[in-house]
């Protein structure tokens, strides 16, 4: 007697793209950069000039949110070489969505930098008001991802994906979190609705990043 058979097929729904990218200019832009960063510092107000958030956010500076509209070449580069990784990124996570005919620019309407001091950390929130975000780390000071020193850790957004827990279930890792290790001149890329945090910071050297959030429209 012949077996049928059971044709089974996998759906993967709901996943979360994430991107990095090695800044490809750093050695030549990191010190010009960093000089211009700690410059902005010392005409800030206030530690948190943003104004957002500043309970969440402990031993950093924080600039303004429009660091990358500088005149500063070197900025300037930076914002333009930033676009164009976001537009390859969302054009990779929604290539099965976006019509044939279609382009699409990413467009950076926020960022700012951080000085993350001995101590410091910022708790964990998400990016409204945009479709991408972005972290470049310019310098990561004395960052590690053993002693989860000065690490950004994401969260998993599927709010009740660890409410049990057996064999059926151990592809979710049973984590909820990934801690991303941190490398000088790295850029990672993430959905704005995707909830992380810096975990405290200790370190005899600044941890220096900085951060952006972009839009992106139809060409």
């Amino acid at each position: 007697m012949d077996i049928l058979q059971t044709t089974i097929e996998s759906i993967n729904t709901w996943s979360t793209p994430l991107f990095t990218s090695q800044q490809a200019d750093h050695t030549f832009l990191k010190e010009t950069l960093i000089e211009h960063i700690y410059h902005c510092k010392e005409l800030q107000q206030q530690a948190i000039d943003s104004q957002v958030a500043p309970l969440a956010k402990h031993q950093l500076f924080e600039s303004r949110l429009d660091f990358l509209e500088s005149e500063l070449p070197e900025v300037i580069e930076l914002k333009r070489s930033f676009e164009e990784l976001l537009t390859q990124a969302a054009s990779i996570a929604n290539q099965d969505a976006w019509p044939a005919e279609v382009t699409a620019s990413a467009y950076i309407v926020e960022s700012w930098y951080h000085i993350t001091q001995n101590g410091g950390y910022h708790d964990t929130h998400s990016h409204p008001n945009c479709s991408w975000c972005g972290i470049y780390y310019l310098d990561v000071g004395d960052s590690d991802l053993t002693s989860r020193n000065g690490i950004n850790r994401f969260y998993d957004p599927r709010v009740n994906a660890e409410h049990y827990q057996d064999a059926g279930t151990a592809y979710l890792s049973h984590q909820g979190v990934w801690d991303f290790a941190p490398k000088e001149g790295q850029i990672i890329l993430f959905p704005s609705y995707l909830k992380h945090a810096a975990l405290p910071y200790f370190g005899q050297t600044d941890r220096i990043v900085i951060a952006f959030n972009a839009v992106v429209d139809f060409d």
